[in-house]
């Protein structure tokens, strides 16, 4: 017969408790299967952080005599009294100013990497399609690659026509055309051959993805171009805005913790003699 309060798999630890309030073994079973792990230990581990934390921020609401009224979204699903409480906390006790137009532009100007239009290629494709896990099927599809790219060496006009004739995908209608392509449209490896090409060039070897065995000739790239500040401006305010309120929290958090009584589980934060 098993405890209630022991399921299997789960380990066995002391008592864990904040401020003297037990944080139940059954409570922390049933938050552990939200803290997937490779080990039933490391997933309590977590599943008892988190209940301690949450424990410990009611704690705080209570406390300071916080009153909170649960919100409800869109969708009417509806805040619990506790989600009201630790939230109505935070936006009372944690402060985060909203980022200036000053701050967005310092980032906007040291990250000009991610404020470029995708680049454009414009590519066609001769699929011989076969399954990775199939070794004759995909090495006959690479003898079938080779064999056109040997073709093409000689005769690279000939692209379109050996693509109506051999390629498996619906594209060899078009003569392999896969018009405007940008970046994530296609697998990893695909993608990678279409940038290492020069407009007009032809894949020297079959590129093999999951699909089968690709030849692939890049036609035009469109290089990207960088998005003005107005464009990106929102959206870093939103991003610094966010990154600024979970530093908060998290030092917040961390004072709490510090001056906690902990016992049972070790929280960072907290000094040695506060955890037992």
């Amino acid at each position: 017969m098993t405890c209630a309060t022991h399921q299997p798999g789960f380990p066995k630890p002391s008592i864990v408790s904040v401020n003297g309030v037990v944080v139940a073994r059954a409570a922390i079973a049933r938050e552990a299967q939200n803290h997937p792990a490779d080990k039933p230990i490391v997933a309590w581990q977590a599943a008892a952080r988190a209940l301690v934390l949450r424990e410990l921020l009611l704690q705080e609401a209570r406390r300071l005599g916080v009153a909170a009224e649960p919100a409800a979204d869109p969708q009417g699903r509806r805040e619990t009294d506790e989600e009201a409480l630790i939230r109505t906390l935070a936006d009372r006790e944690i402060a985060v100013p909203e980022a200036d137009e000053a701050s967005c532009r310092r980032y906007y100007e040291q990250n000009q990497r991610r404020f470029r239009s995708a680049d454009i290629y414009e590519a066609s494709h001769i699929l011989f399609a076969a399954r990775a896990d199939d070794r004759a099927a995909f090495a006959q599809a690479e003898r079938a690659a080779v064999a056109v790219l040997a073709e093409l060496m000689e005769h690279p006009e000939r692209f379109a026509p050996l693509a109506r004739i051999h390629s498996a995908c619906p594209s060899a209608e078009q003569g392999g055309n896969l018009g405007q392509i940008t970046a994530g449209q296609t697998t990893p490896e695909f993608e990678q051959a279409l940038r290492a090409l020069a407009p007009g060039e032809i894949t020297a070897m079959p590129v093999a993805t999951r699909y089968g065995v690709h030849v692939i000739r890049l036609v035009r790239k469109h290089e990207g171009r960088p998005l003005p500040f107005e464009w990106a401006h929102e959206r870093i305010a939103a991003y610094l805005t966010e990154r600024t309120r979970r530093t908060a929290t998290a030092q917040y958090i961390a004072r709490l913790v510090s001056r906690a009584d902990i016992t049972g589980i070790a929280l960072p934060g907290a000094d040695a003699h506060n955890v037992h």
